[in-house]
């Protein structure tokens, strides 16, 4: 999976010039939390509304509604944007976007094609990759187990599974507690709680969980 294929397109950009007050509502009007900053067609940079909040004026201050307003039009992106923007391709695999998110503490990535700004990848996106990712949204049973990191034996879960008329429908792996151990979760229909546990027990570590997951 590519970030092309997730991301938000076409983006909401705002310019340097956008004020204040225009950006804000832009962002809540069309419920996005950042926006590229473009100017002439090129990316310079990048707004997130945390970044226009922390830049008006504090509620305790003594100024009247008309003065506010007034400095809040005066005010534009390009004093509080962020000039040094992370961004990725369209052909990015989407886990390499997601580790520079974590890795850089940013909420999104403007996407581009060659020098062109033609999308937005957000850590929303993520979350509903996230739910796929782990059929959060498929009726099933939900299990966890603890298995030897060696080859073949993520195999020998799946096979189990398979031979018992069972349809795994989501499946992700993930760090053991020693590095020789992987914990894996996993949903299954066609089988019930029961012949799930039945069947895996022989072939994994530990089964940590199994439950029904109707969402």
């Amino acid at each position: 999976m590519f970030v092309g294929e997730r991301m938000s397109h076409p983006p909401i950009t705002v310019t340097p010039e956008t004020s204040i007050h225009d950006a804000m509502h832009l962002m809540r009007t069309e419920h996005i939390r950042r926006a590229p900053v473009v100017s002439h067609g090129h990316l310079v940079g990048i707004v997130s509304l945390k970044d226009l909040i922390n830049a008006s004026p504090s509620p305790a201050t003594t100024l009247s509604v008309w003065e506010l307003n007034y400095l809040l039009s005066k005010l534009t992106v390009d004093r509080v944007m962020t000039r040094d923007v992370y961004t990725v391709s369209v052909d990015t695999p989407i886990e390499e976007a997601a580790r520079i998110m974590a890795d850089r503490r940013v909420g999104g990535l403007p996407v581009m094609r060659g020098n062109e700004l033609v999308g937005i990848i957000t850590e929303t996106d993520l979350f509903k990759i996230f739910l796929e990712l782990m059929g959060a949204r498929n009726p099933g049973i939900r299990v966890t187990v603890s298995m030897a990191d060696e080859p073949g034996s993520l195999a020998k879960l799946t096979a189990a599974i398979a031979n018992s008329g069972g349809n795994i429908i989501a499946l992700g792996t993930f760090a053991g507690e020693t590095a020789a151990m992987s914990e894996v979760t996993f949903k299954v229909s066609g089988m019930t709680m029961d012949q799930v546990r039945e069947v895996i027990t022989p072939v994994v570590a530990k089964v940590i969980d199994v439950r029904e997951s109707h969402p």
